[in-house]
């Protein structure tokens, strides 16, 4: 594998990009412009109405965001002609046909121009609407790789999955492709057609119900996790993910296609400069709660991996891919993550959360400090039913007895302490399997892909993505904590 210089590669070169409002699109599109700002196009689908909509979710959502301060510090007052000249915002949806482009001369337009498309649109909650993650995470794989069949002068289409899809496997995951009608569960079958006809038949059996839209959104909710389980996976998430993996696998033919795997990704390490994240994801939901005192008790294996891995190296393994496998019939598979060459275990992040607040506890909105107290490691689902009925339900029992005794004074504080504790439930059941993962993931490939750059014309000081390379103790005490805390605490 010769790998020459990534600047290189992107320049002149006209490229689509799918879920650009997610925050590897939004770095991919950093990352473009600033090193390589002699690329002649990108377009960005975004779901909009028309147009100027979707120019106006460009500047607010992608544009905007504190994310591009260095490209704008770099280009000054020329920054806005420069994003006009090398960005279009484009219209449209993964999860319909022809991308939801409705405009054929523009359809044609791309399909000629187009040289390398990135789809990493998604929806990542676990608990989605069947139907809506369907839509978008399994039927818009499809569709994007339809579109790529379409372009003319297509170099490489990557496709950006989650190491996930392997469910709730054990010991040494490898980065091998999921076949058609693969399931986690012996003696199951799984049709994708089938799947997209139960949601169907459920939709409508709902609505001649007259369910209401809250009410359907809870039903296709449990749907989503039911049909997965019947699978074994886990969430809605990664099963769809997962059927969208298989789709593009089954259904490329002879175009160059990758499927980048990555973990849990965190706040970027070094570029555009360390630091920068947007949304709570698992790591950063335990530190938002580690660092406000909610974090009583802590349910999972503590020492176990939690494989993170920074946005930014995503990023550059996604670039270096695809200089590599650009023109090449292929299908790769690219693991991005830490835990077979850097591991992290959740002992020593909850002793930074813990060393952390310490020195800098959180300010309440009364201007009081906040205490770190300690917490309960309960290693089992048995112990968590325990430990929540004795500190949780039994308190609620009690209450609602008083409750009714003294003519429902003490309702409004039942009903909030019912909700604390149906919402945590909620969130142990979704969150359960990978604070007791046993997996470790394999990235045989991506280590090739690093060596071969190493020895190629890739500029690594540039395109780095070996986790090797991270202090754990360094990045979350200087990095990552303090993002989480000024980016996502509120």
């Amino acid at each position: 594998m010769e790998i020459g210089s990534v600047k290189q590669f992107f320049k002149g070169k006209t490229i689509l990009v799918t879920g650009a409002t997610g925050i590897l699109g939004k770095i991919f599109v950093e990352k473009i412009l600033r090193v390589q700002p002699e690329v002649k196009k990108i377009y960005l689908l975004l779901r909009a109405s028309n147009h100027y909509s979707a120019e106006e979710r460009m500047y607010d959502e992608i544009i905007g965001k504190e994310l591009f301060k260095v490209l704008k510090a770099n280009l000054g007052g020329n920054f806005g002609s420069f994003i006009s000249e090398k960005i279009t915002a484009i219209s449209g949806d993964v999860s319909e046909e022809n991308l939801g482009i409705k405009e054929e001369n523009l359809r044609k337009e791309m399909m000629e121009e187009i040289d390398i498309i990135l789809n990493s649109a998604a929806t990542t909650k676990f608990d989605e609407r069947f139907d809506v993650a369907m839509r978008t995470n399994t039927m818009g794989a499809f569709h994007v790789l339809n579109f790529a069949k379409n372009c003319s002068n297509l170099k490489i289409l990557v496709h950006v999955s989650t190491a996930y899809v392997c469910g709730e496997s054990e010991g040494l995951i490898l980065e091998e492709p999921l076949r058609m009608g693969q399931t986690l569960k012996e003696f199951s079958e799984l049709d994708i057609e089938y799947e997209k006809k139960l949601i169907k038949e459920k939709l409508n059996e709902l609505k001649a119900e007259y369910a209401n839209e809250g009410i359907i959104t809870s039903k296709m909710r449990s749907f989503g996790i039911e049909r997965a389980n019947e699978h074994g996976w886990p969430n809605t998430y990664v099963f769809t993910k997962a059927m969208g993996e298989m789709l593009v696998g089954h259904m490329k033919e002879n175009l160059p296609v990758v499927i980048l795997r990555p973990t849990i990704i965190t706040s970027t390490y070094k570029e555009p400069f360390p630091g920068w994240v947007e949304g709570a994801r698992i790591i950063e939901s335990l530190t938002v709660a580690f660092g406000k005192g909610k974090l009583k008790c802590f349910l999972g294996d503590i020492e176990a991996v939690v494989d993170v891995i920074p946005a930014d190296m995503v990023i550059n393994a996604i670039m270096v891919a695809m200089v590599a496998n650009s023109n090449k019939p292929c299908d790769m598979i690219y693991h991005v993550g830490s835990s077979v060459r850097n591991p992290l275990r959740y002992i020593k992040f909850t002793e930074y959360g813990r060393r952390y607040f310490t020195e800098k506890p959180w300010i309440d909105k009364n201007g009081n400090p906040i205490k770190i107290g300690t917490f309960k490691v309960l290693d089992s689902v048995d112990s968590f039913q325990r430990y929540i009925f004795i500190y949780y339900l039994l308190p609620l029992k009690v209450l609602k007895l008083v409750n009714a005794i003294c003519c429902q004074r003490f309702q409004k504080l039942y009903l909030e302490l019912n909700r604390k504790i149906q919402r945590g439930l909620g969130l142990v059941g979704l969150y359960k399997p990978y604070l007791f993962f046993k997996g470790v993931f394999d990235d045989i490939n991506t280590e090739k892909l690093r060596m071969a750059a190493m020895q190629g014309e890739v500029e690594m000081d540039l395109f780095y993505f070996d986790p090797k390379m991270i202090d754990w103790d360094d990045y979350a005490m200087t990095i990552n904590i303090p993002s989480t805390v000024k980016y996502i605490f509120k």
